[in-house]
């Protein structure tokens, strides 16, 4: 039995645990502002806010209903548009009338589902405004900027509030309806372990089988390890990194030590997919995944991380991510084995960098995206990785790039030579992202750009061009 808060009361239902939490909302609540827009993930008009406990508070986080098993609202608050309402409008939606940020309106709800989750959540640690909270809310009539100013409108009125965002002081401020007092005293008497689905197949976030086998997945066996499951998702040990198996996107962008250790470790997680879809997808499930073009894997490649699977009598074995790929969707690993841990070295010495090219800058899988990791010391690279994702049936770990480089002066003619060695390495084919003569023009052309980012004033464009 399934057992979550839905708005303001409680829900307890036998329901298919594999059907999509958007199904459940519209057809068994009978809540229908949340609405089915592209069932993919990328439009956000199905945006709903799930908050769960975390360190004594409610931590609220906005993703897509159309791609989020109905088993990952157990244990927690599901907030749909209508559990936004109030006797008058709330302070996103007078600032969407304000500014005149609807008009066919099919896409307000998610706008204002996620303006709302931002005002609940705003990260003060990290650089982010009202505009980044809908990043992956799509609106096909406004051109944008009329919701951009009433982004502007929100983040001013938040500020405004000072340090302390009590969620009394939201409630007194209109942000939020008064039922939200009472929502961990309901959380609280939900028995967490109360529900264990036991399916075969393991699902994490479910961002992409959801979306690949969307019609398959309400019919399958399905396992959800998802987030009512306690546990530390992500921690450092001394200078290594590690990841538990329901450690999302999300996690990795707002780690502490990660933003603190690596220049724009922030920045390049925002070309990862959208808000809603890094607050849902699982780093574990994403290397499994195996994406020739996956972001994450792409990072985590250069950063020569580590995988440890576990097998279901507990035995593990620990492998480098670049011994995982063994050609498309095939990996060195049995079925019945899943990643327990993925670990790096955070980088003290080197220096860290991606690049990605696609059709649009933000919420679009990249034609190629590259990542290095490069540590020079008196003029000379001591240490380098490469990889490069889209130009080969596996994310590309490059071997013998990184290896022609290691012990060579940090020059225009080794970054050139070392670019005809990338050349020998990729395989790439003609497809909907552009041909093979593209991408290898791309692959190449961001493999410099690593090391004019990084070493700005030692390597001159010109020499490169």
């Amino acid at each position: 039995m399934l057992h979550f808060v839905l708005n303001d009361r409680e829900v307890k239902t036998a329901a298919n645990p594999a059907t999509t939490l958007l199904d459940f909302i519209r057809y068994d609540a009978n809540l229908r502002g949340t609405k089915i827009g592209c069932r993919e993930g990328d439009c956000g008009a199905c945006t709903v806010l799930l908050g769960s406990v975390e360190n004594g508070e409610i931590q609220y986080e906005n993703c897509t209903s159309c791609l989020t098993p109905l088993a990952n609202a157990h244990g927690r608050h599901v907030v749909t548009v209508e559990g936004l309402n109030m006797s008058e409008l709330n302070r996103a939606q007078e600032a969407m009338v304000s500014h005149s940020g609807t008009q066919c309106g099919f896409c307000t709800p998610g706008f204002v589902v996620s303006l709302c989750g931002y005002a609940l959540n705003p990260d003060t640690s990290l650089s982010r405004t009202a505009k980044d909270a809908v990043d992956g809310n799509i609106c096909r009539c406004t051109g944008y900027k009329s919701i951009e100013r009433a982004a502007d409108q929100l983040q001013e009125e938040l500020d405004n509030l000072g340090e302390a965002k009590t969620v009394d002081k939201l409630i007194d401020k209109r942000f939020i309806p008064a039922y939200f007092r009472d929502i961990p005293q309901l959380l609280g008497q939900i028995e967490k372990d109360s529900f264990k689905h036991r399916g075969k197949q393991p699902v994490g976030g479910g961002t992409d089988l959801y979306v690949q086998k969307h019609d398959e997945m309400p019919f399958m066996e399905v396992a959800f390890p998802f987030k009512h499951q306690n546990g530390t998702r992500i921690w450092k040990e001394g200078d290594r990194c590690h990841m538990a198996p329901l450690c999302t996107a999300s996690d990795l962008m707002k780690a502490p030590f990660l933003n603190e250790s690596i220049p724009n470790w922030y920045e390049y997680m925002k070309l990862v997919s959208s808000n809603p879809i890094r607050n849902t997808g699982t780093v574990a499930g994403n290397l499994v995944n195996a994406s020739p073009i996956g972001d994450l894997t792409a990072m985590l490649l250069a950063l020569n991380a580590e995988i440890t699977l576990k097998d279901p009598a507990d035995q593990e074995r620990t492998i480098p991510l670049r011994s995982f790929y063994l050609d498309y969707k095939k990996l060195s690993k049995t079925p019945e084995e899943l990643i327990s841990r993925t670990s790096f070295d955070i980088p003290t010495a080197g220096r860290f960098n991606f690049e990605k090219v696609c059709k649009r800058k933000y919420l679009d899988i990249a034609s190629v995206n590259a990542a290095a990791l490069l540590e020079e010391k008196n003029g000379v690279i001591i240490k380098a990785s490469f990889s490069v994702g889209g130009v080969s049936p596996i994310p590309l770990y490059l071997h013998k790039t990184s290896e022609y480089v290691k012990g060579r002066e940090l020059t225009e003619r080794t970054i050139l030579e070392a670019a005809e060695v990338l050349q020998s390495e990729i395989s790439p084919i003609s497809d909907a992202r552009g041909s093979a003569d593209y991408k290898r023009l791309l692959a190449g052309q961001l493999f410099k750009a690593h090391f004019l980012n990084l070493f700005p004033s030692q390597i001159k464009m010109s020499e490169l061009v």
